[in-house]
């Protein structure tokens, strides 16, 4: 007889089992989501292969990686290579990075102008401006190269609404220069200038433009850009 109670009872206890027990918590999912982003990324960050090169601060590099996978969920980028530029530090300094995010790997470290109308040897002011001559933040993917006056060059296109959407109406563009080689730094204690563009020493151009073009990620960093990346992107 106890047999046939047994099952009885255990229904009328499941009764009273709490509803939240069925459900989700949609801010529970997406706290939980962050979290587990946030760890990827610190994980990736102290596993970087840095071929014997010094890591960007894991501040600018989380920023980057925010962003990136962002734009890689909205299938805005085809390649798993990261290019951080961090415009916090003087010109004086290595401030970009090439990351092949596949293998978590630096590819290479190098010098990187920024624009005249930015700063000297720190870049300080940022616009998304025509004719303003100065560098601009945020997330940007790469895009075809081309042959110009500083020959082999990559266009870029800016993903952030009113920070850098700019970038292809005023040639914002990546090339060689060779006010960008760090030789110049004996002579005037900072690097050479641009008009805007992330210009990078001469004998880099070709294997740096070659490994990032066609719809990889470009980062140029300023912790004085406080701005959601995420609410900027361009859809």
């Amino acid at each position: 007889m106890i047999y046939k109670i047994l099952p009885l009872f255990l229904v009328f206890l499941m009764s009273f089992a709490p509803e939240s027990v069925t459900h989700t918590d949609p801010k529970l999912i997406a706290s939980t989501a962050t979290n587990n982003l946030a760890a990827k990324i610190e994980m990736s960050y102290y596993s970087l292969n840095n071929n014997h090169f010094s890591l960007p601060e894991i501040t600018c590099f989380t920023k980057a990686m925010e962003g990136f996978y962002a734009l890689k969920e909205k299938g805005m980028i085809q390649k798993d290579v990261l290019t951080v530029i961090d415009f916090s530090l003087s010109s004086t300094k290595k401030r970009l990075w090439v990351i092949d995010l596949a293998t978590n790997t630096i590819l290479y470290h190098s010098f990187v102008s920024h624009g005249m109308n930015s700063g000297g040897e720190y870049a300080t002011r940022f616009s998304n401006a025509p004719d303003s001559n100065k560098s601009s933040l945020g997330f940007f993917t790469t895009g075809e190269t081309y042959t110009g006056k500083h020959g082999l060059s990559l266009k870029l296109d800016g993903q952030e609404r009113g920070i850098n959407d700019n970038a292809r109406q005023r040639a914002v563009v990546m090339h060689g220069a060779k006010y960008a080689n760090p030789s110049i730094l004996k002579s005037q204690g900072f690097l050479g200038r641009s008009q805007g563009c992330p210009a990078i020493p001469e004998e880099l151009k070709n294997k740096i433009i070659e490994t990032i073009k066609g719809k990889s990620c470009l980062f140029i960093y300023h912790p004085s850009s406080n701005y959601e990346i995420a609410s900027k992107l361009i859809s």
